[in-house]
C-alpha cells in the first residue's frame, strides 16, 4: 500500500460484557481500505488497539501506520539524548504498546482487556478520527478531561444525547 487513508469522522458504539464493539460507519471504510486481508476479501482485517501515550484513551490503527509510528518513536528516542548517551526508554515503552485484533466485515472487533481497562471504557466507546488513527474513549472520560478539543468535546456529547445517553 503506497498511501494510507485519513481517518475523518466519528461515532458512539456500544460495547456489549465480552468488549465486542462496532467501528462507527464514518471511520470503518477508511480502516478496511488501509488493512486490506491477505487473501484479498473486502470483509474485515486487523486493527490495533493500544493505549495512547498521554491521554486516558485507546488509539486504533492499522498495520501499516505501525513503520510511521516505528520512525516517530526512533526520532524522539534519539532527540531524547542526554549529555551522557542515554535516552528515555520510556518514549518506545508508552508508544509501541499495541495489540492486533481482527475486525468483521461490520467492523466488529473485541477491545482486549488491558487497553480496555487502562481506557475505563465500559458500555459505550465514542470514536474520534485524527488523520494518522482513531482514538476510543469512555465518554465520561472525555468530557471529564480538561484540554480536549471542544469540537471533539461537543461531538461525544451529542452522540451521547442522540442516544439517550447521560453524562
Amino acid at each position: 500500500m503506497s498511501e494510507r487513508g485519513d481517518y475523518q469522522g466519528s461515532g458512539l458504539a456500544l460495547v456489549d460484557d465480552k468488549g465486542r464493539v462496532a467501528i462507527p460507519n464514518a471511520l470503518r471504510g477508511t480502516l478496511a481500505d488501509n488493512s486490506p486481508r491477505a487473501d484479498g476479501k473486502k470483509d474485515g482485517g486487523i486493527v490495533i488497539i493500544a493505549a495512547h501515550e498521554d491521554a486516558p484513551c485507546l488509539i486504533a490503527y492499522d498495520p501499516a501506520y505501525v513503520a510511521e509510528l516505528k520512525r516517530e518513536l526512533n526520532e524522539r528516542v534519539a532527540l531524547s539524548r542526554g549529555e551522557n548517551g542515554k535516552v528515555d526508554h520510556n518514549i518506545k515503552r508508552a508508544g509501541a504498546n499495541g495489540e492486533a485484533v481482527p475486525f468483521d466485515g461490520s467492523g466488529r472487533f473485541i477491545m482486549p482487556g488491558f487497553p480496555r481497562f487502562y481506557a475505563g471504557i465500559g458500555s459505550n466507546a465514542f470514536f474520534w478520527g485524527t488523520l494518522d488513527y482513531i482514538e476510543i474513549w469512555d465518554p465520561r472520560t472525555l468530557v471529564a478531561t480538561p484540554g480536549l478539543s471542544p469540537q471533539m468535546v461537543a461531538a461525544c456529547r451529542y452522540y451521547c444525547q442522540e442516544k439517550g445517553i447521560e453524562l
